[in-house]
């Protein structure tokens, strides 16, 4: 059993991959905390974010997918044509027996010859897609791969989990370390069956396990992902100018940062859960997105998502001269924040269909 414990964890391709495009998407509704507090509590300060972003009525997993991705194949300046994988993680796709990754890959021109898959793994599923990718190009199956992680509030009204629930993510084109961005160095990912958050079949909105969901969920998987991806790589945490966890709270990705050795300031650049609340399977890929949409070359970056159920997935990175001049072909993170209509609660329970006639 010790043997086996010390066996190489590092999730790294052969044939080096890396980011060579991104794209996010925030939608530009937006709902403030205290709207809902006002409605809920009477008033009361328990606003753990400022607002949170809310899809339109026009507006889904697939659409928002579809925009994040066109942003990340314009920063790449590749065809279409030339992807072989669309794969879309999400807890909120729209069908629940058709996938959303067809009408993705539909809508950019990137079908018929193209593997295309949903993947679920509540909000890490989009740093799988991640991984997924960095395998099919590492193996030598296809040039390039797009990863999204993409999500739409889901939360049930008066629960807690409304003031954070929120909608936006993120796409990653994973292509050849010469054409890359940002090189992905490797890998690592930390699972158990830990049932701290889940929706059953026919259930609109998830339960969640309460203060379970940080202790031994959140903090559990993410700081043992990590501990071990810098042991595997060589790293300690002052090597990284950047440092991005899942965001589900303002709290839990300060804490997680302290707990492991990073600083606030490290923190801070992809920190967007006070602004635009718990983007679900966007949150880290998000994050990441803000990030890169300033980082420089050669700096470092470490991302690590969460999803509950649970598992983390740890990725480290470096950034290449390419970001530069690839940033600049397409809308950043911040101008999607910035492009904003506040909305009352009475506007949000419409557009969210929390208001059924039968």
């Amino acid at each position: 059993m010790d043997e086996k414990q010390n066996q190489s964890r590092l999730l790294k391709p052969i044939r080096p991959v890396g980011i060579i495009g991104y794209g996010a998407y925030v939608p530009r509704y937006r709902l403030p905390a205290t709207e809902i507090s006002r409605i809920w509590h009477g008033g009361l300060s328990l606003e753990p974010v400022i607002e949170k972003s809310v899809p339109g009525i026009d507006e889904d997993v697939i659409t928002m997918s579809v925009e994040a991705s066109r942003n990340a194949l314009a920063r790449a300046s590749i065809q279409p044509g030339e992807v072989r994988a669309v794969w879309v993680g999400s807890e909120s796709h729209p069908y629940a027996v058709k996938p959303t990754s067809t009408i993705v890959a539909e809508a950019l021109g990137i079908t018929p010859f193209t593997q295309a898959a949903d993947f679920e793994f509540a909000c890490k599923a989009g740093s799988e897609a991640i991984v997924a990718a960095m395998a099919m190009v590492g193996s030598g199956m296809g040039e390039y791969g797009l990863a999204v992680g993409m999500d739409t509030a889901q939360g049930k009204p008066g629960d807690a989990l409304e003031y954070t629930a929120a909608a936006g993510g993120a796409a990653y084109l994973i292509g050849p370390a010469e054409e890359s961005l940002a090189e992905i160095e490797g890998a690592l990912s930390f699972v158990s069956d830990t049932p701290d958050f889940w929706r059953r079949e026919n259930q609109k909105y998830p339960e969640h396990g309460g203060r379970f969901t940080g202790q031994p969920a959140y903090f559990k998987h993410i700081t043992n992902a990590v501990n071990k991806l810098l042991e595997e790589v060589g790293k300690t945490p002052q090597d990284y100018a950047a440092v991005i966890f899942h965001q589900p709270n303002t709290k839990f990705p300060k804490r997680a940062a302290k707990e492991l050795g990073f600083t606030p300031a490290q923190l801070e650049r992809g920190l967007l859960a006070p602004r635009i609340g718990n983007t679900y399977a966007g949150s880290a890929l998000i994050g990441l997105s803000a990030v890169l949409d300033q980082a420089q070359p050669g700096e470092w970056i470490l991302m690590a998502s969460f999803g509950s159920g649970a598992g983390s997935d740890a990725i480290s990175m470096r950034v290449t001269d390419k970001i530069l001049e690839r940033r600049k072909k397409a809308l950043s993170t911040e101008d999607y924040i910035q492009r904003r209509t506040e909305i009352d609660y009475a506007q949000y329970a419409r557009m969210r269909g929390k208001i059924t006639l039968k």
